[in-house]
């Protein structure tokens, strides 16, 4: 089984000096590779000075991480790839458990390890946490995080077991898999493009899997914080993108004129939290849904599967109620 670390980078030398050394070092069973995404700073020299034995391959422009792994990937070769964040510092062994468990079950498409703050490396990091899921409204979080709560790390996801969605931030696939259903959707441009992928993946009948005996650390935030409108815009509506694609036909209007309305308060809420700009971000999301809807229906699977949700109405539950909804 060949296993080939792709790291998606834009003007990210820094990153890579940092944490590029635990990847190579931990990482003897894989061939590593830096997609480029036409960074303006001087990676790509820095890359071949100071990691020869690292593959580069130049995309033309910087077009987001969706369509940058599905243009550098295009390029790579191997059984299994792992899409892993340049700001993410991985541990020795880390690739052992994820190989054997796509060794023991054929049914796994995807899997992410324990996912920790690299700065506060007993609590679990925001993108990803111990594997994703989803509420029966659409909303992803994950065990170990919801919304911004965030557990510290006691040993309670030391399991390995099927999860809903895998995170980007280190995300391994089967590369047949990842071209059965044509990678990411490149509408996306980033966020939640995982979950769509993960989603899709579910709906052709393939499982996606956490593995706790594999762990990573992740600074996160590296592109976009939480703070940034464009974050904003670009989580609100590729979620209703991902939901329009992937619902089953019974669910998917109610569920949508629902998730339509309920942004709305989410609007005054971050608008409140974070200021003006997130409100207008949210509009401009509603408008980049409409205008996305008739590729959005076009591109809906043969069949839809009624996700398992472990956590039903998880917005009111954790806003208005008992925020115990693991």
């Amino acid at each position: 089984m060949t296993i080939a670390i792709a790291i998606l980078n834009w003007n990210g030398k820094n990153w890579l000096d940092k944490f590029l050394p635990s990847v190579i070092e931990c990482s003897q069973e894989a061939e590593i590779y830096v997609i480029d995404n036409a960074s303006t700073d001087d990676s790509v020299q820095f890359l071949t000075s100071n990691f020869p034995a690292v593959k580069i391959i130049q995309n033309r422009s910087n077009s987001g991480f969706a369509k940058g792994y599905n243009e550098g990937l295009k390029s790579i070769k191997a059984d299994i790839y792992c899409l892993l964040n340049s700001d993410v510092e991985v541990t020795e062994n880390w690739l052992s458990p994820i190989i054997n468990l796509f060794s023991v079950n054929k049914d796994i498409a995807a899997i992410q390890p324990k996912i920790l703050d690299y700065n506060n490396k007993n609590q679990f990091e925001f993108a990803g946490a111990a594997g994703g899921l989803i509420d029966n409204l659409g909303y992803p979080y994950c065990r170990g995080r919801v919304f911004d709560d965030i557990e510290f790390d006691n040993g309670q996801y030391n399991d390995e077991t099927e999860i809903f969605w895998a995170s980007g931030c280190s995300l391994f696939i089967r590369s047949v898999d990842f071209w059965d259903i044509n990678g990411f959707d490149e509408r996306f441009f980033a966020h939640q493009e995982e979950i769509d992928l993960c989603w899709r993946l579910k709906n052709a009948g393939r499982k996606i899997y956490y593995t706790g005996k594999s762990k990573v650390y992740h600074v996160g935030g590296g592109t976009l914080n939480k703070q940034n409108p464009q974050k904003t815009f670009l989580n609100f509506r590729n979620n209703l993108t991902m939901l329009l694609k992937n619902l089953p036909a019974s669910k998917v209007f109610f569920i949508l004129f629902f998730r339509l309305n309920l942004d709305a308060y989410a609007a005054l809420y971050l608008a409140y939290k974070n200021g003006w700009r997130h409100l207008w971000a949210i509009f401009k999301s509603h408008v980049g849904f409409y205008w996305q809807l008739p590729k959005s229906i076009q591109l809906r699977q043969k069949s839809q599967i009624d996700p398992y949700y472990q956590t039903k109405w998880l917005m009111f539950k954790h806003f208005l109620g008992s925020k115990n909804n693991q």
